[in-house]
């Protein structure tokens, strides 16, 4: 019998904010306030390093890894009331981590150390530049009067953006469809849908979202679902998010920023709004081009299915002409291949190529979750433990969360829910990820079937989760994926192209029933119809962020987002936006992303970037793998990213392998 997590076991009435608080969330806080008020105390001349800005480190990682399975669970459990007081848990924990920011004694504590001028060197060096900068960038400077509104307006978009985010996860839209209008629409996709008098009501989910836009013959039924996909978080958000605008820009005038983009990309390898502008302007004009052919092949493929010369191409037409392309241009069946992508083949297949490329070994150690302190939240939850291949070391350990369920986060993501330190006796405390996705479930005997998307973006989160596993650094502030959030992206990006080579995908792309390989032809047809809808495709993610610019660039934080959202969709893609959506309502990266959304493409230029090591050097090639393994992944935040991409690479980074990727010359 597995363990099974639950929060209610922990919970206990404690007013704070006007929630009620798990104990061990309270407990946890407790005991950061004793280190805190122990680093406080320290005479000035005995200040050190590692009383000071290392017993903050240890304080803060000590925090995070005794909170974060309790506050993670508002993204994964299936009881609203757990889900609420997880919520609960993560808005007190984040109002402390405020609170901690602005204690003046602490502030002092550390100006103390830094008045010593040490000679530091390294992740020392880095961590008290960065604190530093912190305390400057949280107003620490600033008046008593104005830190306390800094204090204040922090608190409220903690809450706001919480909110926001929970909109959009448990919103229950559903969409009323006849079995005429989902025509075209396979049944094994219809699983879990409800049924009424032979019709469906359909919740908007992801993957019913994607089987209605990938297959319904009905172009009516496609523009249905996209009108409801786009006003998930409904006018409610729209309404948040002029909050979370208004709050933000009053929070950077304060700290005497410009406008939020500014403020939030300082921290980042871009710097500034004006340096994002230029990588936007240069990039448009090259994309328009391909977009446009993109827009001409679709049009005709629609044109000749509906056998009509004057039909034009709609945003909800792309996904379904899509499929139809790679099946009748490219001989690329999308529910064939499916059958070739069973959920226990890909894990298997994950798990022997970034094994074989990083020299780890992978064993499930479910039954033993419990004993070691981290139980699963639910039954479809697999723990696996990450070893050395040479030294049977233990790297680190990484929850599976592959299955929809309501009230789950309704993506895919990757946390890092505990990450790498070195201690002060030199001992390691040891990584923990989980991984969460939203995958086709099993049906009986029949194992879940993924699409070549879905494998993609299982190895785009399992990028997330070994950047966190393979971290070496001594100090949890830059383990993992603490990097530059424009560059977060990168590693999880470049692992992508493994699921486009041919002797990658040979080695565990087999048919569900029969072991045979994909067929060398339908891998061929894939390889070519890579670039299919590229322009199209990353348009989007220049509208989105754009879109994200455009509204924390506005002056006072005011500004009609649903009009904005529409102009800037207009003027970004080669489509007009469906009128009466809410598209910025349902963007759930405009909380913890706000005006740095960029990030998405900035970090796929070094990503491709990156990859070319491998294309030389070959895909399953372990010293490439170590190459990587050693001078990124390991590294973390410890040094500038830049400079870290500039010795892997030996050279400085180019944009020509990420434009050869979307199938554009420079």
């Amino acid at each position: 019998m597995k363990p099974v997590w639950s929060l209610a076991s922990v919970l206990i009435a404690v007013t704070a904010y006007g929630q009620e608080v798990p104990a061990s969330v309270k407990s946890a806080i407790a005991k950061a306030d004793a280190a805190v008020a122990a680093i406080v105390k320290i005479p000035k001349a005995m200040r050190t390093f590692d009383n000071t800005l290392g017993a903050l480190d240890l304080l803060s990682d000590d925090l995070d890894r005794t909170t974060s399975i309790t506050i993670f669970l508002r993204n994964v459990s299936t009881d609203a009331k757990e889900r609420a007081e997880a919520g609960a848990a993560e808005e007190f924990l984040g109002n402390y981590y405020v609170e901690l920011g602005k204690r003046e004694d602490l502030y002092k504590a550390v100006k103390e150390y830094a008045d010593t001028k040490p000679n530091l060197k390294g992740e020392q060096k880095r961590m008290l530049e960065f604190t530093l900068r912190d305390y400057r960038r949280a107003g620490m400077d600033l008046p008593k009067n104005k830190r306390d509104r800094v204090a204040e307006l922090e608190k409220d978009l903690n809450k706001i953006g919480l909110e926001f985010e929970e909109n959009i996860a448990v919103d229950t839209l559903q969409l009323p469809l006849t079995n005429e209008e989902l025509k075209g629409v396979p049944e094994d996709a219809r699983t879990g849908w409800i049924k009424q008098n032979g019709n469906y009501l359909v919740p908007m989910t992801g993957p019913a979202y994607s089987a209605i836009v990938d297959f319904a013959q009905n172009p009516s039924t496609r523009q249905k679902a996209r009108w409801i996909w786009l006003r998930r978080g409904g006018q409610k958000n729209v309404e948040l998010l002029a909050q979370l605008l208004e709050k933000r820009n009053e929070l950077t005038q304060l700290l005497g920023y410009k406008n939020t983009v500014d403020y939030e990309i300082e921290t980042r390898m871009a710097k500034n709004s004006d340096v994002v502008a230029k990588f936007y302007a240069d990039l448009k004009p090259i994309l328009l081009k391909k977009a446009l052919v993109d827009k001409a092949e679709f049009t005709q493929a629609k044109r000749d299915d509906l056998n009509d010369p004057k039909a034009e191409l709609d945003p909800w037409d792309y996904s379904y002409y899509k499929r139809v392309l790679l099946e009748k241009k490219y001989a690329i069946d999308s529910e064939k291949v499916q059958e070739y992508f069973s959920v226990p083949n890909v894990l298997k297949g994950l798990f022997d190529v970034t094994g074989t490329l990083f020299s780890v070994t992978y064993t499930d150690i479910t039954a033993d979750a419990g004993k070691l302190g981290l139980p699963v939240w639910h039954k479809d939850v697999k723990l696996y433990e990450v070893k050395d291949k040479a030294t049977g070391k233990l790297l680190g350990r990484c929850y599976m969360d592959l299955y929809p369920r309501p009230g789950k986060y309704t993506h895919a993501a990757c946390w890092g829910l505990q990450v790498h330190r070195i201690n002060d006796d030199g001992s390691e405390r040891l990584p923990l990820v989980a991984l969460v996705c939203n995958l086709n479930q099993p049906q009986g005997d029949k194992p879940a079937l993924l699409s070549h998307d879905d494998v993609e973006t299982l190895f785009h989160e399992f990028g997330h989760g070994l950047h966190g596993i393979f971290s070496q650094s001594r100090y949890a502030r830059f383990a993992g994926t603490g990097v530059a959030r424009d560059f977060v992206e990168a590693p999880s990006q470049m692992l992508e192209n493994w699921v486009w080579d041919p002797a990658v995908l040979g080695t565990f792309a087999k048919h569900y029933k029969s072991g045979e390989p994909l067929p060398a032809g339908l891998l061929e047809g894939m390889k070519k119809a890579r670039t299919l809808g590229s322009g199209i495709e990353t348009q989007g993610q220049v509208y989105l962020g754009e879109m994200d610019q455009k509204f924390h660039l506005a002056k006072g934080g005011k500004i009609d987002t649903t009009e904005a959202a529409f102009e800037v969709y207009n003027a970004d893609t080669v489509y007009k936006q469906l009128p009466g959506t809410l598209p910025e309502a349902a963007f759930g990266h405009l909380v913890g992303y706000e005006g740095a959304y960029y990030g998405y493409l900035w970090s796929l230029v070094y990503a491709q970037d990156m990859f070319t090591r491998f294309e030389t050097k070959g895909l399953l090639n372990p010293e490439a793998g170590k190459w990587y393994r050693d001078h990124i992944l390991a590294k973390g935040g410890t040094e500038d990213e830049m400079d870290i991409l500039k010795a892997y690479l030996g050279r400085e980074p180019k944009m020509d392998a990420f434009l050869k990727s979307l199938g554009l010359d420079k």
